[in-house]
Order: structure tokens, then sequence, then C-alpha cells
């Protein structure tokens, strides 16, 4: 049910002027467009607020079951816009800015990106909490106020660096500061064991540094439903800010040292972890929002409930990947230390509260902490941690006695490590795969062990997005062709969008779908040019990339098919070729070598490419820099051909490809992750599949059978583009700069195996698969069908959806409603 009410907007233009003269002593013709945004944003947060206010009410006298959805990142993109499409009122306020001589839009490019995720894990997030939000369901995000997030990226040179995101320099308009919610974290020191008069022992955490945890709460807004819920940012504060009596004597340091650990603890998402004081500033990381957002659950509960025994019949801790797993171990101690109850009781609440979500088949990325580190910074979590392991153990020994291999590879303490992922599998009552052929691959190759013993707790949840977001608020001229031919019931019901099924074979109906994609793709082209100076032709087709960067991705393989591409162009001048726009967009983590390298390859390439005036602009190669959220928005809608090349069986789901579906993007892909449901969906034929299965892939992995160096011997255009790599035909002046990629793929003395990610076994079929893609743009007619079809496929990859999911499988909340004013 949609809660509509009227928009004064006579008021609304009162408050704008009234908080930019309130706000910065001016008046508004005076007012700078950041002033502005800020005016804009605090009248619009009045209004939240008093639903904000209406909803906890709701809440606390409902009592309804909560969902703590506990992730080290958001990927919340920008509120503004998003804000005023859930509230029904976008339309209502542009028209009232317009009043005022004020472009919404130019309003909404003020607002950064609140910089407080990076990947697909954190956008994941932000659309669970939109979704839960939207469907009516108490629900809080916790997680990490950061500074400066993980970086803003700028490209100098063709190479990446990483400088810091300052989202906050101006402030946050939409966060409110909760002091009187602040909690206490405790790093290091020593346990103390007391035992009181009827022999029951205490343990007492001493000698440690600790920090105040103030949480910073974000407005999370239903569609259209009055609901608004709460994203918990932490931020650090020192216990004590300032030592006077150490300043006084001199000692500098110590008079602000509390304030440095405070203020260290949240400046940097990810920081490099290829050091040890990197490791150990994100295990802090990890606890100190953790156990602060576990303090406040039990807390909060405690204020309206006598028995912490029954905290799970009213909450559930949903943990998004392995980074939040510590969450176990802190309702232990919380429920032992702080309410007394026994180890048995307390192990009793703590598996009926905690979920594990996998999102990741790469053994390498389930966190394991050296023992030491953890023992050292988390002593009492750490005896914790090892009592679980050493029950958790004895079952193992119970179900399989003799299997010393079994204890091995399901211990959560072994080989000097403390396994995240084990314990997260251990002490949860769900463990979730994020797409089909994901979940099949946990429960028969990585997680095999635990899925034998205990089958029960496994289960999917495919992954899905927003269409809130990406579609009404990232493509509007999209979005009201299709509530003009199928109503607007797909902003809550994405299933509704099937409707189009039966306009894809409709002429009028195509021509409509690709002069909308056209008036995109012209949008983006104005991105390009002015921020990378680049002219691009929007008739050309989009070709588009744009995700983390990692190997196993295969941003490598793109890039070498373009550069096997100008080679044929170069070698034939005349040859029949449509016009291809190739664009990327990555950030590779700070420490990560090989994907850097590979950035910079595609700079190297594109400067080669996009100056040379003999090809006539038939290639045109171009990365898009600082790739986020609200850029996102205006590259899904533009895209022709969305690229989702991940080497089969390393993606658990990616969402970008559900994105790049939604807005009518046809997908090159592997079957990969959620790629092989979104073919069941919309049927291989309207996509371009290629390269090798999943099964193909692991009996490779598992058995070899695999030299890459018979295609490098056999394949004379591919030994051209390789050899590119070192001869400075794209580096003159050093032509040794990309011969760490050149090893990757050959040189099985520099890496444990040779073209570990099968780009040069998957390139031929990839190169034909893109040649179906230029024959299939050529037919217009044909490509609408495809693209009409997609959008009309793509409604179970709502978040909606999955949400729902979640619910009626893990979570079992109650859903809350709001009476109508």
């Amino acid at each position: 049910m949609i809660i509509t009410h009227s928009f004064d907007k006579e008021a609304f233009k009162k408050s704008v002027k009234e908080n930019v003269r309130v706000l910065y002593r001016r008046n508004l013709d005076e007012a700078s467009k950041q002033q502005i945004y800020q005016a804009v944003c605090y009248t619009v947060k009045d209004t939240i607020i008093e639903k904000w206010m209406n909803t906890q009410k709701a809440y606390e006298k409902e009592d309804p079951k909560t969902v703590y959805y506990l992730s080290m990142e958001f990927l919340m993109g920008r509120a503004l816009g998003n804000n005023l499409i859930n509230l029904c009122e976008y339309e209502e306020v542009k028209k009232a800015l317009h009043e005022l001589n004020i472009d919404l839009n130019m309003i909404e490019d003020e607002e950064p990106d609140a910089a407080l995720g990076n990947g697909g894990l954190g956008r994941l997030a932000a659309c669970f909490l939109d979704s839960l939000a939207t469907l009516g369901y108490c629900a809080y995000g916790c997680g990490i106020r950061y500074h400066y997030g993980m970086f803003r990226q700028q490209i100098r040179d063709g190479y990446q660096r990483e400088v810091p995101d300052d989202w906050l320099r101006d402030g946050n308009p939409f966060e409110l500061r909760r002091r009187e919610y602040q909690k206490e974290v405790k790093f290091g020191g020593y346990v103390k064991v007391e035992t009181d008069d009827k022999g029951r022992n205490h343990f007492i955490q001493e000698g440690y540094q600790s920090v105040n945890a103030v949480p910073y709460d974000m407005p999370i807004v239903g569609y259209g439903n009055g609901i608004v819920n709460t994203l918990r940012i932490w931020d650090a504060e020192p216990v004590e800010c300032f030592r006077l009596d150490s300043f006084d004597k001199g000692d500098y340091h110590q008079a602000v040292e509390q304030d440095n650990l405070a203020r260290n603890l949240c400046d940097v998402l990810y920081p490099n972890d290829n050091h040890y004081a990197g490791k150990e500033l994100r295990l802090k990381q990890q606890y100190f929002f953790i156990s602060a957002s576990v303090q406040e659950a039990v807390a909060k509960y405690m204020r309206k409930h006598s028995d912490v025994r029954n905290f799970y019949e009213k909450n559930v801790f949903q943990l998004n990947d392995t980074h939040p797993t510590v969450a176990v171990a802190e309702l232990m101690r919380i429920l032992m230390d702080d309410y007394d109850l026994t180890w048995d009781e307390a192990w009793a609440v703590t598996t009926k509260t905690c979920a594990y979500t996998n999102h990741t088949i790469m053994s390498e990325a389930l966190e394991k902490w050296p023992m030491e580190l953890f023992s050292r910074l988390l002593p009492r979590i750490y005896q914790i941690v090892e009592e679980i392991n050493r029950r958790f153990c004895l079952e193992i020994a119970k179900d399989y006695p003799g299997n010393q291999e079994k204890i091995r590879k399901m211990a959560i303490i072994y080989d000097g490590q403390v396994r995240m992922a084990n314990l997260a599998i251990c002490a949860g009552f769900s463990v979730n795969g994020v797409a089909r052929l994901h979940t099949e691959i946990l429960k028969k190759q990585e997680l095999k062990d635990f899925y034998e013993m205990m089958p029960e707790k496994f289960n999917n949840k495919t992954n899905g997005i927003t269409q809130r977001r990406f579609l009404l608020h990232g493509n509007p001229l999209l979005a009201a062709w299709v509530t003009d031919h199928v109503g607007s019931d797909w902003v809550t019901d994405l299933s509704k969008v099937k409707g189009l099924k039966v306009y894809a074979e409709d002429k009028k109906a195509q021509t409509e779908f690709m002069n909308i994609k056209f008036k995109n793709k012209e949008r983006l082209a104005q991105y390009i040019l002015e921020h990378n100076g680049i002219e691009v032709n929007p008739r050309s087709i989009f070709d588009v990339q744009v995700k983390r960067l990692h190997e196993y991705k295969r941003q490598l393989l793109n890039i070498l098919h373009v550069m096997y591409l100008y080679n044929k162009i170069k070698a034939d001048p005349g040859l029949d070729f449509y016009p291809r726009t190739f664009i990327f967009g990555a950030k590779a983590a700070a420490g990560y070598k090989n994907a850097k390298l590979t950035i910079k390859l595609i700079n190297s390439v594109a400067d080669v490419i996009n100056k040379d005036e003999s090809i006539k602009g038939k290639i045109k190669v171009v990365f898009i820099e600082d790739y986020r959220v609200s850029n996102a928005e205006i590259i899904f809608a533009a895209a022709d051909v969305s690229e989702q090349i991940s080497t089969a069986s390393k993606e658990a789901s990616g969402t970008g490809n559900m994105k790049f579906m939604l807005n009518g993007a046809l997908t090159i892909g592997t079957m990969d992750g959620a790629n092989v449901e979104m073919a069941e969906e919309v049927g291989e034929e309207n996509m371009f599949i290629f390269g090798m299965s999943s099964d193909e892939v692991i009996q490779y992995e598992n058995n070899g059978g695999y030299n890459p160096m018979d295609i490098f011997n056999n394949d004379q255009e591919i030994r051209e583009v390789l050899m590119q790599l070192i001869n400075g035909f794209y580096a003159k002046n050093d032509p040794e700069l990309f011969r760490d990629l050149y090893n990757s793929l050959l040189n099985t003395q520099v890496t444990s195996r040779a073209d570990t990610y099968f780009i040069l076994k998957d390139f031929r079929s990839y190169a034909e698969a893109q040649e179906k893609v230029e024959q299939a743009y050529k037919n217009q007619s044909e490509w609408a069908r495809k693209a009409i079809l997609n959008v009309a496929a793509s409604g179970k990859f709502s978040s909606d959806r999955t949400i729902k999911e979640y619910v009626n499988d893990i979570w079992h909340l109650d859903k809350v409603k709001l009476r109508k004013k």
C-alpha cells in the first residue's frame, strides 16, 4: 500500500530559503551550489524525521523481530535523489526547485557518494536495506563510518593513484549523531579470572586500551509506505580525548595517544593488509563495529524484556561474509560475562541468532587470522573461540572417528590460524550462498565437509538489486516507458515487467526503446567528454565492463581482445567492422599489483588506439575514473553490451549483471554466478554465452591438462597480442612494463600455474561470441527485441524477492504497517 500525502510546495520553498539563511547567513541568490544542496537536504530531512519517529513508535508498540545486517561495507550511493524517489516526492521537489531557478540534477551532483563501501558486497547490503524498508520489516544495517572510504581513484599517466575520499568534508546532512548510545570497545590487555562463592568463574579484561564507539544513524526510506529504517554506522572517539597532565609534562605524543587510536580506527575501508600493522587494523575495525552493534542490540532488547535467554526470538544477526563473524564470540561474551549465562545457555542463544552469508568461492578470501595477533588483540574473545573450537572438534571426532583430515579441514583454530568462515558455519543456524551455482559449488567443493556434516544449514538466496535506484532513479526515460506499457506496480513488484514481453516484436515499441537507449548513450558520451576528454560516437556499440578489478573477473581478457581487434583492423583497413566503444571502470586494491598493472594496460591501449586516426574511430577505449554508484547509474542506462566474463566457478553471483539486464543491455558472459539463472529467465539465445563451464574449469584445476603455451605456439593472432605486452608496442619507453601480465599467462616459473584464470583457453570462444554481438547489433530491430526481452525477464532479480526469501526461510520477521494518517 502506497501512503500518500499532499506535498506543500510553498512550504518546501520557504524552508529551503530559511535553511540557506540560518545555515550560511546568505540569501538564496548568494548561496553556492553546495550550500543550496545542504539546505535542500535539511528540508527533505524534516519530512524524513517525522516518518522516522513514527516508524520507531510503531516498532516500540508492536515489538517485531529485528534483523541486524552486519557488514563491513554499505555502498549507498547518493542519498538525496534516492530519498526523494522513495518519499514519492521527486517530481514535486524538482518542480518546486525549478520555480526557485534551481536544477535538481545540478543539486544532486553536489552530493559526494557516501564512501562506506567499495564493491558488490557493499552495494548488495545497500539494496537489501532499501528492500527491507520498502517491504516493511524492522531492520538495522550496522557498519563503520569511514572518514575516507577505501580511496578515491585518480588516473595519472594511466596509473591508478589512491587519494583520500573526503566525502565528509562538508558534513553529511542526513546523519544523526547518537551519543546516548555510545559503547566502550576494548582491545588488548589480559583476562583475569575470579571465582565467586558459588564456585563460578568470572572473566575480567584488564590492562586494555579502549575507544568509545559513537553511532551515527542514517535514514533508510521505504518506498511510499512511511517506513524509515536505520543504517547505524559507528565512529570511534577517545575515552579520554586529551590528557592535560601529559601535555603539561611535555609528553605531547601521550597527550593525544587515545585520540590517535580512535582516529585511525575509522579512517579507511580495507586498509592494506600486506603487512602486520594492516592486518591488526583490519581485525580492530571488525571487532570495533561488531562489539558496539552487539552490545547495543542486547541492551535494546533488555530495555523491553527481562530474560536475555529469549534474545533470539526477537533478533537475528545476518553476517555479510566473514568480516562480521567475531559477532559469534562477542555475543557469547556478553551473555556469559555481562548476564551470567552458562556456556550452554549462551551457546543456545547464539546459535539461534547468527546466520552467515558466504560471498566467495575463492578460498584465499575466506578470512584467517594469525593466532598470535587474534589472541593478543582480543584476549577474551580468543578464549571463547578456543572453547568453541575444542567442543566442535569433539563433535567432528564423534561423527568421524579417527579422521584427522576432517579436523584439519573443519577446525576453527588450526596451523596457528583462526579461520573465520569455519566459526561462522559452526555457530550459524543458516549458511547461504548467493546464486544457485555458487551454493552448489560450496556444497560440493569449498565447504563440502561442512555440508556433509550439517546439510540442514545450507541454502541458496540468489542476489538481487533494487529497481528503485537502478531504473526509477538511474534511468528515468526507460522507467517512464516501462510504466506506460505495464503500469507503475513494477516499482514495488518487479515481476510485473514480464508484461513487456508482448511488446518485444512490436516495431513501434522497438523504436521507442532504441531511441531511449540512444539518449542515454548521448548522456554518457557527454560525461566521457567532460571527464576523459574523449569524444565517443553514441551510434557505436557501447561495450561495458564495470566492476571491482580482480584477475578472475578477467578485465585482462577484455583488453587483450581489444588489442586483437585493433590488430585485425590495422592488417585490413577495409574490414567490415561496426564501430565499438569499449568502456571500463574499476578500482584495484592498493596492494594488488597485477590488478593495478591491468588498469595501466587498459589506459595504454586506449592512448594508442584513440590517437590512431587511420582506424577512423572504429574502436574507442575509455576508462571511467573513480567508478562508483552515481556514475554507475549513467553507465548502466547507456550500455548496449554487458561484460560478465569471469572464469566459470569463480564469481559467486554478480549484481552488475542484473543492473545491466534491467536497463536493456545484452550480456556477453560465461555460465558463472547469476548469469546461469539470467540465461534461464531470458533464454540463452538472448545472451552471448561463451567459454568453459564451471565443471570443466574445476576439472582442469583438480587434474591439470592445460598448458597455455600450446595456444601461444599454435595461434599466431593470440601470440601477436601477447608479444605486444613485452615488445614495447603499448609502452615504448618501457618495453618490460607489462612483463608481469605476460608472465601470469605463460610463465609457470613465476606463477604456481600459468594462466590461472584460463584467459587464453577461453579467448577464441570469447572472440567468436563478440563476432555474434556485432552481427546481432547490425539488425537493430532484432537487437531491440532481445533487449526488451531482457528487461521483461529481469523480475526475478529484484532484491525485494531476495529479501522475501531471507524473511521466509531464515529470519522469520514480522511485517510492520503504519496506519495512514
